[in-house]
């Protein structure tokens, strides 16, 4: 922007080499690429802990409102609109969410409601928020221990589930075995019928006259009784 003795132009000037009197006009600058400003804050938790957090904001400056962004923070408005938001957004949004939450499952909800806070809190400025990254969390050594036993304890949880559920198919399958022989049992049993056993004697008898091993067969039509073997 050009400001001209005292008074700024409203049609800010592009980057690159422009000419200007040193006498009567100022250039100042304002950076209208993404910026990310990085911070380190001790946060609160819905259960009333403090811990440490670090905090990445993309932010930018809309370059239709740079004169509005100047004329109501100066050239300082980082410090001035987006780090007093940031830290006050980010502590009214951690405080709603346990340790725990902030540290593993919700994440990805931690960024975006901070987002949106900062959204609604500095957007009517002139700026747009691109992005919030939540980094790292830090917590108190008994909570991260806390948190390790009950992963390890879930991890337990779910090998002892697979052993169960893996007997249960071992016993599934020995279940399906034994009825499998028992049908088969009441088939061949339904099957051995007078006349089926007769049929089996006859045959048993038939083998026998042939056997190099048997000369004289006496049979009182139950039982043969071989003589003369071998």
């Amino acid at each position: 922007m050009i400001q001209r003795i005292g008074v700024i132009k409203p049609k800010p000037i592009i980057s690159g080499s422009k000419g200007f009197n040193p006498f009567t006009d100022k250039i100042i600058k304002i950076n209208v690429r993404v910026t990310e400003v990085f911070s380190q804050l001790i946060v609160p938790t819905k259960e009333g802990l403090s811990i440490n957090a670090e905090i990445s904001l993309l932010y930018h400056v809309n370059p239709d409102s740079i004169k509005k962004v100047y004329l109501m923070f100066g050239q300082n408005y980082q410090e001035v609109a987006i780090m007093t938001n940031f830290r006050a957004s980010t502590r009214e949004v951690t405080a709603k969410y346990y340790a725990t939450e902030l540290y593993s499952t919700e994440r990805a909800k931690i960024e975006h409601d901070i987002k949106s806070q900062m959204v609604t809190a500095v957007q009517q400025y002139g700026f747009i928020i691109d992005a919030v990254l939540l980094k790292d969390i830090l917590l108190p050594d008994q909570i991260t221990k806390a948190i390790q036993n009950k992963v390890q304890a879930q991890q337990e949880a779910m090998q002892m589930e697979y052993v169960i559920l893996k007997q249960q198919k071992e016993a599934d399958r020995i279940v399906v075995e034994a009825e499998g022989i028992k049908r088969a049992q009441q088939i061949i049993n339904e099957a051995m019928t007078d006349v089926a056993i007769k049929y089996k004697y006859i045959d048993m008898l038939k083998g026998l006259t042939t056997s190099n091993n048997a000369k004289v067969i006496i049979t009182n039509g139950d039982v043969p009784v071989m003589l003369n073997e071998k």
